[in-house]
Parts: structure tokens; sequence; C-alpha cells
């Protein structure tokens, strides 16, 4: 792929990338892996960017697909479901802290034994969003190319270990995933509805500059008008399908060439720290099916330290999975690291 692309324009890189990313989700969806559209595309596009593709997705089209993976956490998590889940904020509290905490205490070890230079270790194994880490890391005179690779190696490896798992596990009676109906009928007064509500969204996004808010802003806002019946959540299928290929393609393109090259002596270090956090989220949802009433596989994706738009939309694809308590859970932590885990961060690399 890089001698054929090696000096082609955007336009041939990006039909490359198009026809590998389709004929990948088609090959995982004859498998019926879950997230066989989010799988496919991330991979395609790590294969394109480590061989010197050099694509980068545009922030207005990426926010607006945020934007509807926020819709579509809005749908699954109503209004009834929100309350159901405060009764039970101990609960999510504490499984938000116990993998913020986690996160933190493998990044001072690496950095304390020396593994990763720097405080690059500490950015790099916050569990919040990669961008905002990333931005913050460079403003501390961490290695910001270290830290985004930790970042989205994270991502990479939740993502393929969640969908594994989901596909592998097997409980009495599982329900098999039918084959998806791409084009049903639509509410087309609901889609226009939901499309305005994205598109303002991202523009209040792009005005602020504050990325983080890209998928929060339209989960808040989409719960509260459907809750309040001002609007309908119409998502079909080929619209979700189109936006998790956008959301696969902006985590593999992050993988240049430059940035795995930069970082090839610290993979394994950074591999087994992300393994290690895996296993702890693991033991987490022993824990949590075990005292909270869960099935093994939902506690496994509430507590995968993946992303949310990820994780949620490897939950919604999964079947026999209880998809909004999962949201609900991913919702928490995502909150939860955002107020406290750039002060936590700070703290720690200031004492290094």
């Amino acid at each position: 792929m890089s001698r054929a692309l090696a000096g082609a324009g955007p336009a041939p890189r990006w039909a490359a990338l198009a026809a590998l990313s389709f004929a990948l989700a088609w090959a995982l969806q004859a498998a019926r892996l879950p997230a066989a559209t989010l799988i496919g595309p991330m991979l395609a596009a790590i294969a394109l960017a480590a061989s010197g593709g050099g694509l980068r997705l545009p922030n207005w089209p990426l926010a607006a697909a945020q934007g509807v993976i926020g819709c579509m956490i809005a749908r699954a998590l109503s209004l009834e479901v929100l309350r159901e889940a405060l009764k039970s904020w101990p609960l999510f509290l504490a499984t938000a802290l116990a993998v913020v905490a986690a996160s933190m205490a493998m990044g001072w070890l690496l950095a304390r034994w020396r593994v990763l230079p720097g405080t690059a270790a500490i950015w790099g194994s916050s569990p919040g969003g990669a961008t905002a880490m990333a931005l913050m890391a460079a403003d501390y005179g961490a290695d910001v190319r270290l830290v985004a690779t930790m970042q989205y190696m994270r991502v990479v490896l939740v993502a393929m270990a969640a969908s594994g798992v989901a596909t592998l596990w097997k409980l009495p009676g599982a329900a098999v995933a039918a084959e998806p109906d791409w084009f049903p009928a639509a509410h087309w007064g609901g889609l226009a509805q939901t499309l305005g509500l994205v598109a303002l969204c991202a523009f209040a996004v792009h005005a602020s500059r504050m990325r983080a808010l890209a998928m929060l802003l339209p989960i808040f806002a989409a719960t509260a008008l459907s809750g309040a019946g001002l609007m309908r959540i119409e998502l079909p299928p080929w619209l979700l399908a189109g936006c998790f290929v956008f959301v696969g393609w902006n985590v593999g393109l992050r993988f240049t060439r430059p940035s795995l090259a930069h970082a090839a002596g610290a993979l394994p270090a950074i591999a087994a720290s992300i393994v290690a956090l895996m296993a702890f989220s693991a033991a987490l949802a022993f824990a949590l099916a075990r005292f909270a009433g869960l099935d093994a596989l939902t506690a496994y994706l509430a507590a995968s330290p993946g992303g949310l738009d990820t994780v949620a939309i490897i939950a919604a694809n999964a079947p026999n999975v209880d998809a909004p308590f999962v949201m609900a859970m991913q919702l928490a932590r995502f909150v939860v690291v955002l107020l406290v885990g750039p002060a936590i961060a700070k703290a720690v690399a200031r004492r290094l």
C-alpha cells in the first residue's frame, strides 16, 4: 500500500481507505462481529496511516459524527433510566473512581520506573479524552507524540477486546444478531429534528473550541428534549453506520508513521500497561457481576476503560447486553474524568 500510494494525492488515498474499510467491515459483519462498521474502518485507517497515508479528518464532519453517537446514547438513556442510575450513584461513582485511580497508578509507576520519559506516562495513562490529554500534556512539557500514541492505542486495544469478548461470549439462549436492514422506513420529521440538533451542537463545540463537549452536549440536549416530548430521536441504520466509520477513521488515522517510529522503543511497555489496566477492569467487572447482579458481558463493557463512543457503539450492537446501563456507566466515568482527571494528572506530574 505504501508504494502504491506514494506521491498520490488525497483523492486516491481516501478512495483506498474507503475501499479497504468496506472490505474489512463486510468481512467482520459476515463473521457477526459487533460494531463491524467501527472496527473495520479503524483497522483500515491504521494500515493506511502506518504506511504513510497522511490523511486527517476535518473537524466539522467528526464533530457531527460524534454528535450522532451522542444522540444514540441519549436514545438509550431515557429520563427514567437516568433516574434509576441516580439511585445507584455510589456504584457508578465508585466504579468510575476505581478506573481513574488504576490508570493514574499505572502512569505513576511507568514514570517512577523511568519506563517512559518525563511525565508522558501520566498523561498517556489518563482515561480522559485523548485529544484533551495530548493538549494538556503539551502545556506541561510532556512528549505529545508519545502521549497520543498511548491514548489511541488504548482505545484500539480496548475496542478490539470488547468486540471480541462480545462475539465469543455465549450465554444460554443467547440471540444471534440478525442481518441488519440498512434502509428501513424512517420518520423524516424526527430525522430532521435529530440532524438539526446535531448541527447546532457541532456549531457550539466549534465556537467554544471545547472538543470534550462533542458528545456530551448532544447527549444531555437530546435526552432533555426527547424526555420533554419536544423532539423524536430518529437514527436510521445507514446514518449510524456512516458515523461509526468516521469514529473508526478518527482513531486509526492518529497512528502516523512518524509517531509510531518515535514511540517504537516504548511500544512494549505501553502495550503491557494497557493490558494491565484492562485486566484490572476485567476484575472490576467480575465484582460488578458478582455483587451488583449484572450479567458478565454487561459488566465487562461497563467497566471497559475505552472511549465512551467506541464502547457505546459495541454495546448497542451486541445482543443480550443492557446497553443503557453500559452507556450510563461509561458516561458517568467520562464526566468524572473530565472533572477530576486533569487535576489529578497535574498533581502527579508536579510531584514527578
